[in-house]
């Protein structure tokens, strides 16, 4: 190839990393136009919707699902390169991002592309303006921020696809949008006095929140916890 034609090469690539770039930011404005995701609204009823509508992908792999207040994404990242090591192909889920929306999304430790952001909205997103339709013919909210990243992650976890899906809980567990997952792994980090507002205003009552990503027959894996929290979290495991 001559060097006028690899240069030439190199331009379009760019022109097409540049328009998908401006499409993924187009599209995070208008997911981020919605509820932010620090607003709650206690149902799982919106996601299970899009998610059946998509097939299920969240069911395509395992998860293992993280919540807690201090230390949750760093443990995720921990759980998940260790994973890695292990030869298992893995797709990482966790909030915030720290400079671009990708982050929140990785495929084996890796932010998806903007290209990969840009498809798996535009697959997602018929059905996620269907349930939006839904739940306004019913008075009810459009899908919140953080219940369409949710949706988005899990479809492009299935269509990567991975073995493993390390998941971070946003906010809390019992409600939040990551717990239509089946994970075969529980992970609860140290839990402190966090969003009391919308998760409770005793430790028990925030451990109660944390305690619902607990599920029959997974593992349960347990920081050492303050005693309120730790009663809380062994009862929900002994159920």
């Amino acid at each position: 190839m001559s060097r006028r034609s690899s240069s030439g090469a190199d331009h379009r690539r760019d022109q097409q990393a540049e328009a998908a770039r401006q499409e993924a930011d187009r599209i995070y404005a208008e997911i981020v136009a919605r509820a932010p995701e620090h607003e709650i609204d206690p149902t799982l009823d919106r996601v299970r919707q899009v998610c059946e509508l998509l097939g299920d992908p969240q069911d395509a792999y395992r998860v293992v699902h993280l919540t807690g207040t201090n230390g949750k994404t760093s443990t995720a990242r921990m759980v998940e390169r260790l994973l890695r090591e292990h030869g298992l192909r893995t797709g990482r889920f966790t909030s915030p991002h720290l400079t671009r929306v990708n982050e929140r999304i990785a495929i084996d430790g890796e932010p998806i592309s903007d290209e990969q952001f840009v498809a798996v909205w535009n697959d997602v997103a018929p059905y996620v303006e269907l349930v939006d339709q839904r739940s306004a013919e019913a008075g009810g909210p459009r899908l919140s921020f953080f219940e369409v990243f949710t949706v988005m992650a899990f479809a492009a976890f299935a269509d990567a696809p991975v073995d493993v899906a390390v998941v971070e809980v946003g906010m809390g567990g019992l409600w939040d949008s990551t717990n239509v997952v089946h994970s075969q792994v529980q992970v609860i980090t140290p839990v402190a006095m966090d969003h009391e507002r919308y998760l409770g205003h005793t430790l028990a009552e925030i451990a109660t929140q944390k305690a619902g990503i607990i599920e029959d027959g997974g593992t349960v894996v347990v920081s050492q916890q303050a005693e309120p929290a730790e009663a809380v979290i062994e009862a929900a495991a002994a159920e």
